[in-house]
């Protein structure tokens, strides 16, 4: 009978995993390793990495979807090789795409759902940087038209998101930003009116400042530029930043108007994967109708014999998000929408609530009317022995990630603290939050903080 013996250099996998040699040493940090290695081990030893991660549930400070089903994540699988720029090999995933267009269009009240033009993206920051563009060259083939000048282009913002300060200058456009006022910490008609001119490509209200949670105006900005046209000429078109409103508001603010019930509005973006309960890595622009879209920023591609016209910044991307959040029109309908977003929207306002009765803090926001959440400021009257930076980095001790941040410019005196509620919090969870928030007070009451910590060492959250 012949006899085997394994050899331990070669066959190391019939070991356990934490005796292998790669176990025993750091993993390859600067240079791709010289040998094959056992997959298990090395899925293994990565994922421990990981594990030094915050838990997704607890993270308060991010907009984005931390919460997926099963069927999700099953969509997801089967989605993964496939990618979303080749329409002809993937007509199905590219039909659907078109479908959630439409179902968005109709969602936000265009005039022409069944026609107007559209298209997924990678994020809210993507699908805004293609409606500031069809904006520029809007504006551009007007102004050509009348023989005037292009070379000063300019677009009016409130306290943005950093995505529109990267549009303004990759595109080359001078960005007008209404900076935030001790008592005016949104954007509105009369600061709009101070900065519009013949070279204003657009103005963007934001459905949900990223600072304070709040939706800005559109309808009172709106409204303001139907006036300066009547009075000057100038016809200055909006851009709604929907990046969570747009999936909010139709849902829980239904009377707001906000969308293409407003003829100035000429286009939206939001985020799929922020309140469309999407998974990371999705967003959508919408035009209120096709001619809004200038046609010399489509690309056409083969599609079934036939042409569809594309138009985004990013090429190969998986279609997962895109099949997902169809799943999730279908799967939730307006009624689910509903009562999702109010259930968070209540959580909020709960915490919110819980946070005043404290007595140490003043409320800034208190979820109702805009995103679903709160901020908070400490009173100025009052010493706890801490300050919101200390708070956070203790709260992270119990696995929780909430921001705190001082506002922008002009009011970078006021440090707020914020947290987000999305989909798979429960009141339960803003109970434990509540309960771990005031221990973290009654640790800091019996050991006072000498010298407070600074926003960098807190964490330095960034919008």
């Amino acid at each position: 009978m012949a006899t085997h013996k394994v050899n331990k250099e070669l066959a190391e996998s019939v070991y356990d995993l934490y005796t292998q040699n790669d176990s025993k040493t750091s993993l390859k940090k600067f240079a791709i390793s010289e040998t094959s290695n056992d997959p298990e081990l090395i899925k293994d030893l990565i994922l421990d990495e990981l594990l030094l991660d915050g838990n997704a549930k607890q993270n308060l400070s991010t907009f984005c979807q931390t919460y997926t089903d099963n069927a999700t994540r099953e969509i997801m699988d089967q989605c993964i090789v496939k990618n979303m720029i080749d329409k002809d090999e993937y007509p199905q995933t590219a039909e659907i795409e078109s479908r959630c267009v439409h179902i968005l269009a109709d969602l936000w009240n265009s005039p022409a759902s069944a026609t107007t033009l559209g298209c997924s993206t990678t994020g809210s920051s993507e699908a805004a940087m293609l409606g500031g563009l069809a904006m520029k060259w809007n504006w551009r083939k007007k102004r050509q038209a009348e023989g005037k000048s292009t070379d000063k282009p300019n677009i009016i913002t409130g306290p943005v998101q950093v995505c529109w300060e990267k549009f303004a200058r990759y595109f080359d456009v001078e960005i007008r930003q209404i900076p935030m006022e001790h008592g005016r910490l949104l954007m509105n008609a009369e600061e709009v009116l101070k900065r519009v001119d013949e070279n204003t490509i657009g103005v963007v209200p934001t459905l949900g400042v990223t600072f304070t949670l709040q939706y800005e105006n559109v309808k009172e900005i709106n409204d303001a530029l139907d006036k300066l046209q009547a009075e000057t000429g100038l016809d200055i078109p909006i851009h709604v930043d929907g990046a969570s409103g747009g999936f909010l508001a139709p849902f829980i603010q239904k009377d707001l108007e906000w969308d293409f019930r407003l003829p100035r509005v000429k286009s939206i973006n939001t985020s799929g994967h922020k309140f469309g309960l999407s998974p990371i890595g999705v967003g959508w622009i919408i035009w209120r109708e096709e001619k809004d879209l200038p046609e010399e920023l489509i690309f056409n591609v083969n599609y079934l014999g036939g042409e569809m016209p594309t138009f985004a910044l990013n090429f190969s991307r998986p279609g997962g998000q895109v099949i997902a959040q169809y799943f999730n029109f279908l799967r939730h309908g307006r009624e689910g929408y509903e009562r999702i977003q109010q259930t968070c929207a209540d959580h909020g306002q709960y915490i919110a609530k819980e946070i005043e009765k404290i007595g140490l803090f003043d409320i800034l926001y208190d979820g109702v009317g805009g995103i679903p959440g709160a901020c908070w400021m400490l009173k100025k009257d009052v010493n706890p022995g801490f300050s919101l930076y200390d708070l956070t980095d203790k709260l992270r001790s119990r696995g929780w990630q909430v921001a705190s941040y001082s506002l922008p410019t002009d009011c970078q005196d006021m440090v707020i603290q914020r947290v987000l509620i999305r989909h798979g919090f429960s009141h339960d969870m803003a109970d434990l939050l509540l309960t771990d928030l005031k221990t973290c007070i009654e640790y800091f009451k019996n050991h006072p903080v000498a010298i407070a910590m600074t926003e960098a060492e807190a964490g330095n959250f960034k919008h």
